[in-house]
């Protein structure tokens, strides 16, 4: 009976069901942390470097829980254990998917200069007033950062320029509060000629000012537009976006 019982018991042991479910540990710590850093930083609980390294954390966590897949699942197959191979499979499968997004934005940074600061008028970029208070106590401070700024501008975001609209300077301003208003912007002051308003990144809750600019051409309207992020050396090309998104929402809505 004991011979049965031992030429019955499966090959490998409980080992895949013991690596699988610390695979399955690891990779729910991960998420927490990666999907907790940002919300924990908005919402004042941690610093930004407490965020960071909490961030960074679970990535290395994510790393171990498909490190643990991987050999639950050779394990598994080497021992006909296929519940706990396809587990452990479906385990690496939705940790890449949570190290792509950060992996992602690092690939991005390296890509893109270090700069935070974007207009489509690098002469005279549009000044921050209303918001002038709230930049001079922000870390990256209300004043265009000048060429050197400019020239990295220049050879990264080439679109990144002025909109002329043959329409009334009325009727633009109106528009452009409609697409700031549905962006979710928190607007702070809106004149004939110009809208201030913050921008607040969804995850970590960064706060990004904008300035848009209407200015009477010739042919129409110039509608000039800086971003600026009041933290941070880099912003990955998210200014730049925000105001190529915006002049072609805004185009399109005035077409």
């Amino acid at each position: 009976m004991a011979t049965q019982s031992k030429a019955s018991r499966p090959r490998g042991g409980r080992w895949p069901g013991i690596l699988t479910g610390l695979a399955l540990l690891l990779l729910i710590a991960a998420a927490v942390m990666m999907a907790g850093a940002g919300p924990a930083y908005h919402g004042e609980l941690i610093s930004l470097g407490e965020a960071f390294s909490l961030l960074r954390n679970g990535v290395y966590t994510a790393g171990g829980a498909v490190a643990v897949s991987v050999i639950a699942l050779l394990l598994g197959m080497f021992a006909r254990r296929f519940t706990s191979a396809l587990v452990a499979s479906l385990i690496i499968i939705t940790a890449a998917a949570l190290l792509y997004i950060p992996w992602q934005h690092w690939q991005r940074a390296q890509t893109v200069p270090a700069i935070h600061d974007i207009t489509t008028d690098m002469q005279t970029p549009p000044a921050f007033e209303a918001l002038a208070e709230a930049r001079q106590i922000a870390p990256n401070g209300v004043a265009y950062p000048g060429e050197t700024t400019a020239q990295q501008q220049r050879a990264a975001y080439p679109n990144v320029r002025p909109l002329v609209i043959d329409e009334t300077p009325q009727t633009v301003l109106a528009a452009a509060q409609a697409g700031a208003e549905e962006a979710g912007w928190r607007i702070a002051r809106i004149t004939y000629d110009r809208i201030e308003a913050t921008a607040t990144t969804r995850w970590f809750g960064f706060e990004d000012d904008v300035v848009i600019r209407l200015s009477e051409v010739e042919n129409g309207v110039q509608v000039d537009m800086r971003s600026a992020s009041r933290l941070g050396a880099s912003d990955v090309g998210t200014n730049a976006a925000r105001i190529e998104a915006f002049l072609s929402a805004l185009e399109a809505r005035l077409e």
